[in-house]
């Protein structure tokens, strides 16, 4: 009786297995298209700029007017730039919930990419007609057809499970699992339904609730904090534990936080040489007109056009360096951690604008000294938020960093040193501009040849510091205490060199 029981299980096994080999059939990981999604979200996000550094400025219009033109564009591409970082976020979580994809679900993202990619666009139309409520009308369309087709695709996986992460799809709880992440998706997009609306008549409170979708998830937590401050922390029922795995609040992925700051990098120093293969190739009547045929003559006439791309390209790959010293040593990346990263990014993509005031300076040098200012607050703020990164992670050192850059560890005053190389040098280039304002570009030029040479001695230089006040410490006059062992307690409070 046991052996035909035996056999028909065996049965039962194999139509089940056949079974789940159908559905596998056809399915690939989402790995390649994840690299692909960053990539283009990373590019769309750095283009946001293009628009604000060709902004036309002549000579004699750079007066309070056109400041306030300038300004008023950069903030709506932070707010832009942030906008498309909340979609990555969403694309992210959504796919730490989908573990394979299928034809279907590769098009669809397509589907989600190719929306993103108009992004740009409407933004040019936001910055391009400031007082016409259309073009925030279509960003916040885009964006309302980015969420709808999210959650097409997390309808469409939840439909067939073999798709999903294989802990969604072992738990009894798959419904709260997609009301979860169908939450977390078209929350943003809901807010710019409302935006939308608003835009048709009263379009500044769009820009409000565009800001607001930035914020959303750092909202959430605040409440969700004075909530169980103010009424007692509530105990989750059991089942939440597994439904709710993949937290609202939980850190990205650090891998794919990586792969989108270097596509952001990448990005951005990508798009310096193209604004010198579009404005700095002579044109053939002139180069006989003017130079007599001379191509090399031709091409000297762009020789500070030239330095400000290999200073501002310096700037790129040094920044870019400090962030991949930091990333190298961190475990886990907060949320705080996360947000003050996109907040660099957003700085770091406004290099390209940086650089066109630099390039600038020899075509009109009667407003070099705001060029200047302008390109020092943005290397600031790019190179002060990473510093900011670090700060954070300090916090939270046990978690968040590897031994050896915590405090009193072997590498902490070096990446501090590395970390807040360009913050002191851009503040104080900004400061010297302020009482020295004749040699504005001087002191800029100097800056960016100082800072690379001072990457390369800085580890020496960390060395002879930290040498020179272990020196100073031991040649400290001392007072002795009744208590033994107290010197030796306190020189260790100063940390060894490297």
């Amino acid at each position: 009786m046991s052996r035909p029981q035996t056999e028909e299980q065996a049965v039962d096994s194999e139509g089940d297995s056949s079974l789940h080999r159908r559905d596998e059939e056809g399915t690939q990981s989402s790995h390649r298209m994840l690299g692909f999604s960053d990539a283009l979200l990373s590019i769309i996000a750095t283009v946001m700029i293009l628009p604000v550094t060709h902004t036309e400025i002549s000579p004699e219009q750079f007066d309070k007017s056109i400041q306030k033109l300038l300004a008023t564009r950069i903030a709506v591409y932070l707010m832009t730039f942030l906008i498309v970082t909340v979609a990555w976020a969403a694309h992210t979580r959504l796919f730490q919930v989908v573990g394979k994809i299928d034809d279907t679900l590769a098009l669809l993202n397509l589907a989600c990419m190719m929306t993103i990619t108009l992004l740009p666009y409407t933004f040019s139309l936001m910055v391009t007609f400031p007082d016409v409520p259309l073009g925030i009308f279509l960003f916040c369309v885009c964006v309302i057809a980015i969420g709808s087709v999210q959650a097409l695709i997390v309808g469409y996986a939840f439909h067939f499970p073999h798709l999903l992460n294989l802990q969604i799809q072992c738990s009894t709880y798959r419904a709260q699992s997609r009301r979860h992440i169908l939450r977390l998706v078209l929350r943003g997009p809901a807010l710019c339904f409302v935006a939308a609306v608003f835009s048709l008549f009263f379009f500044p409170l769009s820009y409000v609730l565009m800001v607001t979708v930035i914020f959303l998830p750092h909202i959430s937590k605040a409440t969700t904090w004075c909530k169980d401050k103010l009424m007692g922390h509530r105990e989750s029922p059991a089942h939440n534990v597994e439904t709710f795995s993949i937290d609202l609040h939980a850190p990205l992925s650090k891998e794919r936080v990586e792969a989108f700051s270097d596509g952001v990098y990448a990005i951005v120093a990508t798009l310096l040489i193209l604004d010198i293969c579009e404005d700095n190739v002579p044109d053939p009547k002139d180069v006989q007109e003017k130079f007599s045929g001379s191509l090399v003559a031709a091409l000297g006439a762009y020789g500070p056009q030239f330095l400000a791309y290999f200073g501002s390209f310096a700037t790129v790959g040094l920044l870019w360096f400090a962030h991949h010293s930091l990333f190298l040593h961190v475990r886990k990346a907060t949320q705080t951690m996360g947000l003050l990263n996109i907040l660099s990014l957003a700085f770091v993509g406004g290099l390209p604008l940086a650089y066109q005031q630099t390039s600038a300076f020899a075509r009109q040098p009667r407003d070099e000294l705001e060029r200047v200012r302008v390109s020092c607050a943005i290397i600031f703020f790019a190179s002060i938020f990473q510093f900011a990164i670090w700060t954070a992670a300090l916090l939270h050192q046990t978690e968040t960093l590897q031994p050896a850059v915590r405090f009193g560890g072997q590498e902490h005053a070096f990446m501090f040193a590395k970390l807040a190389l360009y913050p002191c040098a851009s503040l104080l280039a900004f400061a010297a501009t302020c009482l020295l304002s004749r040699f504005s570009t001087a002191i800029f030029h100097l800056m960016q040849i100082a800072v690379p040479f001072a990457f390369l001695l800085l580890r020496l230089l960390v060395r002879l510091t930290l040498a020179a006040l272990q020196v100073l410490w031991n040649l400290r006059p001392e007072h002795p205490q009744p208590g033994q062992g107290e010197p030796e307690a306190q020189s260790q409070l100063l940390p060894a060199p490297c």
